[in-house]
């Protein structure tokens, strides 16, 4: 039975003429009552237009570093500017602490930071045994009731979560202790939602020991299932449930929080009513719903945002008001508290006073044991006081925290003081309600529209209610749909799977038993293999003939059929994760945004073609026959990515995939064919890596061929024909570098993920991690780490609870050497250990001491091993990051502007990102390609605005007079640089800033024989707009008299072919702008050294073409908040001019 019910049928006598008088009495009585030095200076802070910021900076920047010097650096920065609300004394401590900061940190940093300590020693509890028991004893003096909360640690792994338990077992067996939170989040290190029934039973078995010890006390012991993130809503509720279904716990009286900002929270307290009517008639205890309004907006705010989905809680806070009065409402009948006891928690007067007489109107004296009004310590103690002496009681909600830990506490302040500073929340005006009839009015009124709508409409549905399964039995989605927010013309990220929601739970589920009898694409794929080379040859032919038909398609229509394919990809997700899963080891959660980024580049790519064919400057043909060989390790978005660029351009493709990923190849082919490509314009080939092989990758009637692999693979490619043109995404060895400060819990929960997310088979992993400075002795940072690392659990794709799955193959090699082997002056850290007889399953390994230079320092190992070197400065750590071959991702984690701006002015890598993981690109969002031998080719980044480019041959739309031509050309190449160019964040999102930037890259200008001057000094144009440094190689001898005006003392060269040949080895620049033909000398020279990019193609007019050849891409994704408020500096990540927001 629900005891809930539409709120206007149940609409009470109570007036908010009423309630303002009742508030009005409280405010009158708490005035009167001497509020405590700390709630003074609380207020001031508040008041102070700088206060709130001041205050939140201090506590996380001059609070949370672990270095003394970093710490010090932060407060000289905050001292230049202190806020009026400290005390004359405080102010000359910072100001001297400030002054003296350099000179002895040790001694400065600690007493500034005892001295904030006590500012808010009233807000969070320390948590020593002696030092609590006073402060719990002074605190119950007058009768208040306590509800402890334990923080801690960052739980990144399973030593962490045991040492949090326990820490609340401790806590609980102290007699003066008798209610304590305890959140899942805090106790379990991962909660696997592609498992979620396996992990409720995980998170049951590891709470019941603490729930039997409480059901067994002396005296009674509570205990209340707290929470903060939406995710966690239904598997808090299961667990709850499960945990007090169990007999031996019939008679405990606990309880669970129920935020109400949430539109779910009336569904869930229907739920609750009615599990608790139930218990009660069976015999058991009442069980107890602490009502909070919630405080976890700004998180939730962000995660919506980067993720693509409706945020969770209400989205305005008279939404979020009315729902706390609908809650109330339905909770607050005698009927409904005989079973489910309520905790009205928050300072809210007029909600509280609102309650008060709701319960008076309805029988319920003061003081019932079955309400508790409930509040927060430290915030308005007057006003405690008045409140628990009109209703009966007071219950205070306390945080307590270790004096070693207390930069923990960073996030709940945060929360906290942001709450009492937003002009939105009722604590902004809670010290001047009784001075300022403006406020009041101001709250009052708020009260007044929240109560009316409250009993006016219903409770909202949930916001989040995607469905999988429905989501396929419906059909096909429509563009611009939740499922496909993407239109034509309007690119936007495809959501990955939401499991807090059960039907996706339930949907994961059913994929995961389906894995070990897969078959999906094992029919399609054995019907293309081949053995021979004639069947080489027939399948090139055919995909030739089918070319002409292909491309004589309008633009519109290929992109139309990239469309329709996104949409028959989305509703065949389940197989798509299947099929990976089943056959290389995929795992689900690792799977699920592989499936959206296959979908993101099809529709991304219509986009884009329809775009630069409507580019009236060019004139677009597409190259005959494109083969595609993607990778194994991401084997269904990089091959769709592929497929989708080359076909949308009017190419044929021939795709072969890796061995490893021939069912899913498979797959994905029959769904392109399914969606409208013909099949003689895509053809899926299985061949042999023998002679077969060979003959595909060498026939001359390949045009191009996109590949996704290690450097080695494409050197041999390009050895055995030197004149294909090849695309490559290759290898990387990208590091994370780690300052003091950063924060350290953040760090090291990114680097773990960044490190072995798929066993660390992905190009963009972390395989080394540079600490500097203090972080390197740092205790927190290596055994956060650690910690971390060790609790990693490692399974097959049929565990639904493993974080790490198998390598693709039995580790030999390289990889078993990189597992099994230290090098000089290593040591481990975490040992991997092979844990099946496969020779597939390893644990995670991390490896300390790698020196510069070393083997592993160089080497990409493709598994599951991180390295940790150790750097002075930050210089030395970018020396360190940037001395490898490869240039493909790079991470930094620091807090600090001026250590962000320098990493990123002087980091040489194609994508970076900034205090969060390194992995995980996102189509437009993170434009995935890199730098150095890390990108192969003529090519661009994958999922980025020039990326087709490369794919096609452009030439001048119209002819026209050399004069005009370089005229138009100059006026283009200064328009596209200043808006095509110009550094972008075309997303702007909530909470990360992700722009793509071009940088000036060296070049070498190669004038072939026949190069007209015109020609030449169009491309020196270019050049010199982009801001390139060039070296001029030149055939004829006449165009050095055009060229030296031009270059301004840049080296030039007068050679031939075999001359300009003879020296690309020994080139400092690694790219060539050719103009002219390219000899076969050149060719083979390059195919020796494959890292030298050589940009081919007879100039053009365009700039948007034309200055491709000097330029750089970088992509840089950087977190913009701080537990989801944003930063209170702007970032400098592109130096001057700044980026630009949005696509326009």
């Amino acid at each position: 039975m629900s005891f809930t019910q539409n709120a206007a049928t149940a609409a009470p006598s109570v007036t908010p003429e009423a309630v303002s008088e009742q508030v009005r009495s409280w405010v009158a009585a708490a005035a009167k009552r001497p509020a405590p030095a700390q709630a003074r200076m609380l207020a001031d802070l508040l008041k102070d237009p700088k206060g709130l910021d001041f205050t939140v900076a201090f506590v996380d920047r001059v609070i949370r570093p672990e270095d003394p010097r970093a710490a010090a650096v932060e407060l000289r920065r905050l001292a230049q500017d202190s806020p009026a609300f400290l005390p004359p004394a405080l102010r000359r401590i910072f100001s001297f602490g400030a002054a003296a900061s350099p000179l002895a940190p040790q001694v400065v940093v600690p007493a500034a930071r005892a001295v904030m300590r006590r500012m808010v020693s009233h807000l969070i509890l320390d948590a020593r045994d002696a030092q609590l028991g006073r402060a719990i004893a002074r605190l119950r003096a007058d009768g208040t009731q306590l509800n402890i909360n334990l923080l801690g640690e960052a739980v990144l792994g399973a030593k962490e979560a045991r040492r949090r338990l326990a820490g609340v077992q401790r806590l609980l067996a102290r007699p003066d202790v008798d209610y304590a939170s305890i959140k899942v989040s805090s106790i379990v290190d991962h909660l696997a939602m592609w498992g979620a029934e396996e992990t409720k039973e995980h998170v049951v078995s590891t709470l019941l020991p603490l729930y039997l010890d409480a059901a067994r006390a002396e005296s009674p012991k509570f205990i209340n299932m707290d929470m903060e993130e939406y995710r966690d809503l239904e598997l808090t509720l299961d667990v709850f449930e499960t945990l007090l279904d169990r007999p031996e716990l019939m008679g405990l009286r606990t309880g669970i929080v129920l935020q109400a900002y949430l539109p779910d929270a009336a569904r869930a307290l229907a739920r609750l009513q009615a599990f608790a009517a139930d218990r009660v008639a069976r015999g058991g205890a009442p069980i107890k719903v602490r009502v909070v309004k919630g405080a976890n907006l700004a998180m939730e705010q962000v995660e919506a945002s980067l993720h693509g989905l409706e945020q969770a809680p209400l989205h305005s806070k008279e939404e979020a008001d009315a729902q706390y009065k609908r809650v109330l409402l339905a909770a607050l009948t005698p009927e409904s508290l005989r079973s489910l006891h309520v905790g009205v928690a928050g300072h809210n007067l007029f909600d509280v006073a609102f309650a008060h007489l709701l319960l008076t109107e309805r029988g319920i004296a003061p003081g019932d044991p079955s309400v508790e009004f409930e509040m927060l310590a430290g915030m308005a103690p007057g006003q405690q006081q008045v409140v628990r002496d009109a209703v009966g009681s007071m219950r205070l909600y306390v945080p307590v925290v270790s004096p070693r830990e207390f930069d923990v506490a960073v996030s709940y302040l945060v929360r906290r003081l942001e709450e009492n500073g937003s002009s939105e929340n009722f604590m902004s005006a809670v010290f001047e309600l009784d001075s300022s009839a403006e406020l009041f009015a101001r709250e009052e009124e708020r009260f007044r529209l929240a109560l009316a709508r409250a009993l006016r409409e219903e409770a909202r549905p949930t916001h989040r209610d995607q469905d999988r399964t429905a989501e396929a039995r419906a059909g096909l989605p429509e563009l611009g749909s939740r499922v496909l927010p993407a239109k034509p013309g309007r690119f936007a990220n495809t959501p990955d799977s939401d499991l807090s929601t059960r039907a996706n739970q339930e949907w994961a589920a059913a994929i995961t038993r389906r894995i070990p009898s897969s078959t999906a694409g094992i029919a399609e794929a054995d019907a293309a293999r081949i053995s021979s080379v004639d069947e080489v040859d027939a399948a090139i032919e055919r995909a030739l003939r089918g070319q002409s038909a292909w491309s004589a398609r309008p633009v519109a229509e290929r992109a139309g059929v990239l469309r329709e394919a996104a949409r028959l990809f989305s509703v065949r997700r389940a197989e798509l994760l299947e099929v990976a899963a089943s056959e290389t080891g995929k795992m689900l959660e690792q799977g699920d945004p592989e499936v959206s980024e296959a979908i993101d580049f099809l529709l991304y790519y219509a986009d884009r073609m329809e775009a630069l064919a409507a580019d009236a400057d060019l004139r677009i043909a597409p190259r005959r026959l494109t083969l595609v060989t993607p990778p194994w390790n991401f084997p269904l978005a990089i091959p769709t990515g592929g497929m989708a660029a080359a076909l949308v351009t009017g190419s044929s493709v021939i795709v072969k995939p890796a061995p490893q990923a021939r069912r899913c190849g498979a797959v994905l082919v029959a769904l392109l064919h399914d969606a409208g490509v013909p099949e003689d314009a895509l053809i899926l080939l299985d061949a042999p890596e023998n002679e077969v092989g060979r003959a595909l990758v060498s026939d001359p009637r390949i045009d191009q061929l996109i590949l996704t692999g290690a450097y080695d693979t494409a050197t041999l490619f390009a050895q055995w024909r030197p004149q294909l043109r090849i695309k490559a995404e290759t290898s990387g060895k990208n590091a994370i570098i780690v300052t003091p400060q950063a924060d350290l819990d953040l760090a090291a929960k990114d680097v773990a993920l960044s490190a072995f997310g798929h066993a660390g088979q992905k190009c963009s992993a972390a395989s080394l991690v540079i600490t500097v400075g203090s972080v390197t002795r740092s205790r927190r940072f290596r055994s956060q780490l650690a910690d971390a690392v060790l609790s990693l659990r490692v399974g097959y794709p049929t565990d639904p609870t493993a974080q790490v799955g198998p390598v693709i193959e039995k580790a030999e090699g390289k990889l078993a050497s990189g597992l099994t082997t230290l090098g000089p002056g290593e040591e481990w850290l975490a040992r991997p250990e092979q844990l099946d007889e496969t020779g597939r399953l390893w644990s995670s390994g991390v490896r300390d001491g790698v020196a510069e230079g070393s083997e592993y320092h160089r080497t990409e190992y493709f598994g599951p091993i991180l390295g940790l070197m150790h750097a002075d400065t930050l210089e030395d750590a970018i020396r360190m990051q940037n001395g490898t071959d490869y240039g493909l991702t790079a991470g930094l984690h620091s807090l600090d502007p001026a250590e962000i701006s320098l990493w990123t002015s002087r980091v040489e890598a194609g994508n970076l990102y900034i205090n969060r993981g390194i992995t995980g690109a996102i189509v437009e969002r993170q434009a995935f390609g890199g730098w150095k031998r890390s990108a192969i080719g003529q090519t661009a980044k994958a999922g980025g605005p020039n990326y087709l480019v490369h794919l096609v041959d452009v030439a001048d739309a119209r002819e026209t007079d050399e004069e005009a031509w370089l005229d138009a050309a100059r006026h283009s190449d200064r328009e596209h640089m200043a808006t095509t160019f110009a550094a972008r964040d075309p997303q702007d999102l909530h909470g990360e800033i992700n722009v793509l930037r071009h940088l000036p890259v060296s070049t070498v200008i190669r004038a072939a024989a026949g190069t007209t001057p015109a020609q030449l000094r169009r491309v020196l144009h270019a050049a010199a707009t982009a801001g390139a440094d060039v070296e001029l190689s030149v055939a004829d001898p006449g165009l050095r008299e055009v060229a030296e005006p031009l270059v301004d003392g840049a080296p030039l060269a007068v050679e031939t072919a075999e001359q300009f040949a003879g020296r690309i080895g020994a080139l400092s620049r690694t790219r060539v702008r050719l103009i002219g033909e390219a000899d076969d000398a050149l060719l083979e020279a390059v195919a020796s050294r494959v890292e030298v990019a050589l940009f081919t193609g007879a100039p053009v007019m365009s700039g948007r073409v034309e200055l491709l050849a000097f330029l750089h891409e970088q992509a840089i994704s950087a977190t913009d908040h701080r537990f989801g408020n944003p930063l209170p500096h702007a970032l400098d990540l592109v130096g001057p001019g700044g980026y630009r927001r949005g696509r326009d």
